[in-house]
């Protein structure tokens, strides 16, 4: 190469070289939230006038972001990013900056992104306000069309839909001390960063700083639009306060009635939920499924697992009979199943349900809670893959058979005259599918493993085929000892030695009605 075009070539090469170098990075971020951590909390004041402060969800439902004035709107790129004005609860201002070529720049509030609808307050009330939060946008069902796909509003909470889906479930950052006598704390997203896509990407990397008076944190999502929405988490967390309970990759979700629990007045759906069952996938192979509850109490449930291998909230069954509702269609919300990524240690999956009169109320908690938590200044790692599905078979094992659904009733016996008697014992009813029992000939000698605790008597067990779904239906009988104490029971299916399916794992709670 000629002296003279060496020369020329050797400083924008150490431009490239410095650019890559300081490229915006989840450890700018980690950098961020340790120094954060090392000083006292300061809790953002909020900067709402009385008319926004004051406003009622219907009012706030109204301000909504022009599509014309969308991020991105000019750029040939399939994402799209729409804003959340501020209002109600979400008082303080979150700040949004782009990366482009890997460096950091606010985008400013502009109230003119918004459409106020027949809102009056003074237009200048604004200049001084700020984004509650933002939405992702993707022509995920119908191409040149953008659908949101990404939700990101409120403490560190998010929702994602893939394609034919629609809003359901949440995801945190991170949950304090949730189910307990005391106040729980909510972690919040304070500042993002999302990298500007070029045209040929089909993801988007978004950056977050979580503050909160017992925690900081850093996270990078790497959010992949499709069939399922496919989001990878990095977690970077700081402790700067003593904390009973953190939950990692915490799930947030709604369980009001179902086949397992009905609702105690008539309704036209027969069933009304986002996620009707924990799934735990353990260390050493095993599959648990625990079917939710609507408690009469707050009640709190623990598995111990080393290294899990997945968990999730599902929505397992997807006939539109099950829900019967045209408004809010609960057959299109999404599961939510966490597969962390490399080893998490010892630690236990917590399940927390919270009664609820009606379905407003998120009542279902599910996260993973280490035994070990970080000295002050060491991060706490939990790198995880997130996936957003209707396709909940595919998560599971295809040689392990799933429970398909739980159906609870009034224990009955059926008498010599053919009239059932009622006899104030509970029964359950457990269907079992998946091709492991597909295949099976019809002679196969299939058998249950059933247990209960001390709180209850096993009066009767009986399994028979389900030619209907090719699989096998367990019923069961028992008698609940003393009703202020919660009934646990685990039920799997075995041929010989060999399990056939994954571990039903039960929960009547205390003050559980048998009629």
């Amino acid at each position: 190469m000629m002296p003279a075009l060496l020369a020329a070539l050797l400083p924008a090469a150490a431009l490239l070289y410095c650019a890559q170098a300081g490229a915006f990075s989840l450890d700018d971020v980690t950098a961020r939230a340790r120094t954060l951590a090392a000083s006292p909390y300061a809790a953002p004041a909020s900067n709402l006038p009385p008319v926004f402060s004051k406003m009622q969800f219907a009012d706030y439902q109204k301000i909504q972001p022009r599509r014309d004035k969308v991020e991105w709107h000019d750029l040939d790129t399939p994402f799209k990013l729409s804003f959340y004005h501020q209002g109600m609860q979400f008082n303080t201002p979150v700040k949004i900056n782009e990366i482009v070529d890997g460096a950091a720049h606010e985008i400013r509030y502009d109230p003119d992104r918004f459409d106020f609808g027949d809102l009056s307050f003074d237009r200048q009330a604004t200049s001084r306000l700020g984004y509650a939060g933002f939405r992702v946008l993707y022509p995920i069902n119908q191409p040149g069309k953008l659908d949101e796909i990404m939700s990101l509003l409120g403490a560190s909470y998010f929702r994602v839909i893939g394609k034919g889906q629609v809003y359901g479930l949440s995801s945190r950052g991170l949950a304090i001390d949730t189910g307990l006598p005391t106040a729980e704390e909510f972690p919040a997203f304070r500042e993002f960063w999302i990298e500007r896509p070029q045209p040929q990407d089909r993801q988007l990397t978004i950056y977050a700083l979580m503050d909160s008076p017992r925690a900081t944190g850093a996270y990078r999502f790497v959010l992949r639009p499709g069939e399922d929405a496919i989001v990878d988490v990095q977690a970077r967390v700081f402790l700067r306060g003593k904390v009973n309970v953190l939950g990692v990759a915490p799930l947030t979700s709604m369980f009001l009635f179902g086949p397992s629990q009905q609702s105690a007045t008539y309704n036209f759906r027969p069933a009304l939920h986002d996620s009707n069952g924990l799934s735990i996938h353990t260390g050493d192979g095993e599959w648990l499924w625990r079917p939710l509850n609507n408690p009469h109490d707050l009640a709190i449930s623990t598995f111990r697992v080393r290294n899990p291998r997945g968990f999730g909230l599902l929505q397992r069954g997807r006939e539109f009979s099950r829900y019967e509702d045209l408004k809010d269609r609960y057959d299109l919300r999404p599961s939510a199943w966490i597969e962390p990524q490399g080893d998490w240690g010892q630690g236990q999956i917590e399940l927390v349900e919270i009664p609820t009169p009606d379905e407003t109320n998120d009542n279902i908690v599910a996260f993973w809670t280490p035994d070990q938590l970080p000295p002050p200044g060491q991060p706490l790692r939990a790198d995880y893959r997130m996936h957003w599905t209707m396709n909940e078979p595919a998560l599971i094992d295809p040689n392990v058979a799933w429970v398909k659904q739980t159906m609870r009733t009034p224990g009955e016996i059926l008498q010599a005259n053919l009239i059932r008697h009622f006899d104030g014992s509970m029964g359950l009813l457990v269907d079992f599918e998946g091709p492991a029992l597909a295949r099976l000939p019809p002679d196969a000698a299939v058998n249950a493993q059933v247990s209960v605790n001390d709180n209850a008597e096993l009066l009767d067990t009986v399994l028979v085929r389900n030619p209907v779904i090719k699989g096998w239906r367990l019923s069961l009988r028992v008698k609940i000892k003393d009703r202020k104490k919660p009934v646990e029971m685990r039920a799997a299916l075995v041929q010989g030695d060999k399990p056939l399916s994954e571990t039903w794992s039960y929960q009547l709670p205390p003050n559980t009605l048998t009629d």
